[in-house]
């Protein structure tokens, strides 16, 4: 609640012939929106922690996944195979699972969407169709995205390292 546009709506009832008094706390109000300014800075900045958290184990596991792979990333280009032969087929993978990782959010969030519209009345209200679709996107994009960038740069990393540093 902005306090401007409570003043606003109180101009507005007192220009009402039946209305005599408009009064509400504007102390409370201005607490109010401070405390949940500060709150959202402290949900804000959790977030953004458990962001860079899940990209970290993201990339991780594709290294790891890389990993077992590097003795046939390594005798691919021993044979001769070029660095786009070699990642096109694990890039498209990657494409892929960061797909179906992008939809299984979609699930999620469309879920928990769902149990917050029946256990809480006043979200129904906030419901926008145009935000959920362009986060549904962003979801997909996301996901393939931090997927392809760490498959990429997982299988160029084996490619440049000597037969012996793979050991």
């Amino acid at each position: 609640m902005n306090v401007d546009s409570l003043t606003s709506i109180q101009n507005d009832l007192q220009q009402q012939t039946f209305v005599t008094d408009v009064s509400y706390p504007k102390a409370l109000v201005g607490e109010l929106n401070n405390n949940i300014r500060k709150i959202s800075i402290g949900l804000l900045i959790v977030a953004i922690i458990l962001s860079v958290v899940v990209i970290i184990l993201i990339d991780n596991t594709i290294k790891l996944a890389m990993f077992s792979n590097r003795f046939l990333i390594k005798t691919m280009q021993m044979v001769g195979a070029t660095r786009w032969f070699i990642a096109r087929p694990m890039n498209s993978r990657a494409i892929i699972n960061g797909a179906v990782s992008g939809l299984i959010a979609i699930v999620a969030v469309f879920l928990l969407i769902l149990v917050a519209e029946n256990y809480i009345p006043g979200v129904k209200v906030l419901h926008d169709n145009t935000t959920l679709v362009l986060l549904f996107v962003v979801l997909i994009v996301l996901g393939i995205c931090i997927t392809l960038f760490s498959t990429h740069r997982s299988v160029i990393k084996y490619l440049k390292m000597k037969l012996d540093d793979l050991y």
